[in-house]
């Protein structure tokens, strides 16, 4: 009789550990920083705007889509905009040279535009902008950086 309750006892903790409050099993999904580098800059002046997208919604041109949006400073040429932790997916990124530093991409005629764009994969569109599809990556959720060279 000994041997059943002290069997029904180890049982009845093994429960209680695994049906805890807060026990899990399942681990957090891995978040990590992504940066993106962006060189090839004509001038120091104004800002780089980099926006995250995690779906086609939006993509490029709608910034209010993004999943993240950010304006980072110009050096020497260069600019490194860094997102906030995000999950492991599937996104793409799109950057534009904000020269006047109006907060927007300006345009010319036929809406092209006269500032500088690049978008990840440095992806190109043929009658408008290059399309999520394209410009899409897979992110580990580990720390990454993403070399983009803008273009004019």
């Amino acid at each position: 009789m000994l041997v059943h309750v002290r069997s029904f006892f180890v049982g009845v903790a093994a429960a209680s550990v695994l049906l805890a409050p807060g026990a899990s099993t399942a681990d957090p999904p891995a978040t990590a920083v992504l940066k993106v580098r962006i060189s090839g800059l004509r001038s120091d002046g104004g800002q780089v705007g980099c926006t995250l997208y995690n779906s086609a919604k939006g993509f490029p041109t709608d910034a209010s889509a993004a999943l993240q949006r950010r304006w980072c400073p110009i050096e020497k040429g260069a600019s490194t905009c860094a997102f906030d932790p995000i999950s492991a997916g599937i996104y793409a990124v799109a950057c534009i040279h904000d020269e006047n530093k109006n907060g927007k991409l300006d345009t010319g005629l036929f809406g092209i535009p006269t500032e500088g764009t690049v978008v990840s994969n440095h992806a190109k569109g043929f009658m408008g902008p290059p399309s999520f599809e394209k410009a899409r990556f897979t992110f580990a959720g580990v720390p990454s950086e993403l070399q983009l060279k803008m273009g004019y």
